[in-house]
């Protein structure tokens, strides 16, 4: 039996299951290599790793497993149960393995827009979120797509980013005070249902909408919903957030018993940075919990 199953090899996962084999923990990581970011080309605010490619990040994280005996496999898993003191876990394979804690750390999926050309641009002039890819988007003509006060946050924030701020909302209406606010704040709308991103090669250059011209654009940022990566979390009875990712306390626990989820399926601030982190807060409270079950009180 291992001490953990750690599903996702993410940033998050690969911090608790680094940190967990520190700890003597016998671990299996288990990751299917499909994470959120892979087809950006750079992550950034990750201090000392700041422009490295996620492909290159990951590698890197999983040799430095191999010197902790962390067991690592790429297999995805099709359901878990808990049975008293620990979980069976059911693997794509057909294997099964048991673990005394789970820790899920598969991330989030965003929802893209089904708006032809959209696809084609995401994680390359298409991005949703500006602190990862702003600078490199810095001073040039900026779109920012969503409803209501998401879109218009959104905007507001690009304009640290760019002069040339532009919200879509794809036919969406916005209320008078949040079109005041914007116009006060130099940031154009339309609102008109959008036809077509126009790009070269994944290049964004345009925007056509379903009426009037098409508007030059070299960027867009949008705030639309997710869902996380995975459904074994609410499958086991897991309690979302209004985001629809995995509500978790402050050493990323759940409300189902030796189950934690860290990451971007749990947190509002999805840096890759802070899913590092949370982890390894998460392997801590995890090997505590084992601590607690192993010492005579």
């Amino acid at each position: 039996m291992y001490d953990v199953v750690v599903i996702g090899g993410g940033p998050a996962g690969l911090s608790a299951a680094l940190m967990l084999g520190r700890c003597r923990r016998r671990v299996l990581l288990l990751d299917l290599g499909q994470p959120r970011n892979r087809r950006s080309h750079a992550l950034h605010g990750y201090l000392t790793r700041d422009g490295i490619p996620p492909a290159e990040f990951v590698a890197v994280g999983r040799q430095e497993l191999v010197a902790y005996g962390v067991e690592q496999r790429p297999v995805g898993v099709t359901g878990a149960a808990l049975a008293q003191d620990h979980y069976r876990v059911a693997l794509a394979d057909g294997r099964a393995e048991q673990a005394k804690y789970l820790l899920i750390a598969t991330g989030v999926v965003d929802d893209l827009p089904a708006i032809p050309g959209f696809a084609e641009c995401y994680g390359r002039s298409i991005f949703h979120c500006p602190y990862c890819d702003g600078w490199e988007q810095r001073d040039r003509a900026l779109a920012a797509f969503g409803r209501g006060a998401d879109v218009a946050g959104l905007a507001l924030g690009l304009k640290t980013w760019s002069a040339d701020v532009l919200v879509c909302t794809d036919g969406a209406r916005l209320d008078r005070r949040t079109r005041e606010r914007l116009d006060r704040n130099g940031v154009q709308v339309r609102t008109d249902p959008i036809a077509a991103i126009e790009h070269a090669d994944g290049a964004l250059t345009a925007i056509a909408f379903t009426t009037g011209a098409p508007l030059a654009r070299e960027a867009l940022f949008f705030a639309t919903a997710q869902h996380p990566q995975s459904s074994l979390a609410v499958a086991l009875g897991c309690t979302l957030n209004r985001r629809g990712t995995v509500k978790t306390g402050g050493l990323c626990e759940t409300n189902v018993p030796r189950l934690y989820v860290a990451g971007d399926a749990s947190r509002d601030a999805q840096f890759v940075v802070v899913a590092a982190s949370e982890g390894v807060k998460a392997a801590v409270a995890i090997n505590k919990a084992l601590q607690r079950e192993e010492l005579a009180p």
